[in-house]
């Protein structure tokens, strides 16, 4: 079963093709950096233009690649919650329309579970050229979901059956990294920033505090974000009233590195100390660790060091928002589930994952 995945949550427009949930025909994405690198972040409304004007085109390289005509694809699968509202409508539109013009039945992805999914392609033609994971994870699987809007641990029972363990209760651990490297003068996206600069840092240069909540699976991130800021103005001499836009300038390129290693160190600890212990807790078959910040090689290291087994990670280029992600999550979706109807399917900025279990 061949399934188009088109993905428009926020600063990428992607689609894939994706056969039998497993095996990767084609991979096209879109990436926004460049245009919104000049604003320090996302523009929801720049974003959603730009998606506008890509989508089509980037559907139609996503069919020529895997070498496939509408009549080959059995179902469209679309991102429909969470993200930017005009992002998400750019591309559910996109998919509604294509599924009523070519009569494909349309299944609606979570975005963040669809991360997840991405760990399940092992397989791809010869179009494309990725290093895939050898095996799928199996179940119990424990997922630490980690991105610039994200953060989630989520245990999975078996396709479509799965418990929110916790989550963040503000900033995500990505947002986080992009706050911080703007604080430090660092370029967008700043988690790759953060953690080129922490490689010349020491990491115990400085003690940032992490948050204590009562459901140790819950993450925060906006304390520890605002604790770098204060260590900041202590460090050049200013108090809480100074721009905190010209704090960089007052910093060596030294103290640049030894920030941003403490602030990796801790942010990275607060996660691998909820998966260690949601690990112990449940003893599940595998670990997945999905989203953007996956990439991160502090996190790999500490999650090495401290679970027992390995820490399964899909090839980077299927880390950050993909249609390949969607298109396995819509895969397996179709084979428990309707699809949904065209002309109705709304997008939901804000669902849960806690609100979309399918079995």
């Amino acid at each position: 079963m061949k399934i188009l995945g088109i993905e428009s949550s926020c600063d990428e427009t992607a689609a894939a093709v994706v056969e039998d949930g497993t095996t990767l025909l084609s991979n096209v994405i879109h990436s926004q950096i460049d245009i919104h690198t000049e604003y320090g972040g996302v523009v929801p409304e720049i974003a959603a233009r730009s998606h506008l004007e890509v989508v089509g085109p980037v559907i139609s390289k996503a069919l020529a690649q895997a070498n496939l005509e509408w009549s080959d694809i059995d179902a469209i699968a679309v991102t429909y919650a969470p993200g930017l509202i005009g992002s998400l409508l750019a591309g559910t539109l996109t998919g509604r329309g294509l599924a009523i013009l070519h009569k494909k039945p349309l299944y609606p992805v979570h975005h963040v579970e669809a991360h997840v999914y991405a760990n399940f392609i092992t397989d791809q033609s010869d179009a494309v050229n990725l290093p895939l994971p050898s095996s799928a994870p199996t179940f119990p699987l424990l997922a630490l979901i980690v991105s610039g809007n994200h953060t989630q641990l989520a245990l999975f029972k078996n396709h479509g059956d799965y418990v929110l363990l916790g989550q963040t209760q503000d900033d995500a651990v990505g947002e986080a990294f992009d706050k911080v490297a703007k604080i430090l003068g660092l370029p967008y996206p700043g988690g790759p920033s953060v953690a080129k600069a922490a490689l010349a840092g020491d990491s115990s240069a400085h003690t940032i505090a992490r948050a204590r909540l009562q459901n140790p699976y819950d993450f925060s991130f906006s304390g520890p974000k605002t604790a770098v800021l204060r260590a900041i103005q202590r460090e050049v001499g200013v108090d809480y009233t100074f721009p905190s836009h010209q704090l960089s300038q007052r910093l060596t390129q030294s103290q640049v590195n030894d920030f941003a290693a403490s602030f990796q160190f801790s942010a990275v600890k607060t996660l691998v100390d909820a998966t260690q212990k949601a690990y112990i807790e449940h003893s599940p078959a595998s670990v997945v660790i999905a989203g953007g910040v996956a990439a991160n090689t502090e996190l790999r290291k500490q999650l090495s060091e401290r679970l027992p087994i390995d820490v399964q990670y899909a090839p980077i280029q299927l880390c950050t928002d993909n249609g390949a992600m969607v298109a396995s999550l819509g895969y397996f979706q179709s084979q428990t589930v309707s699809p949904s109807d065209p002309y109705v399917l709304s997008t939901l900025p804000r669902l849960s994952m806690n609100d979309t279990t399918w079995v």
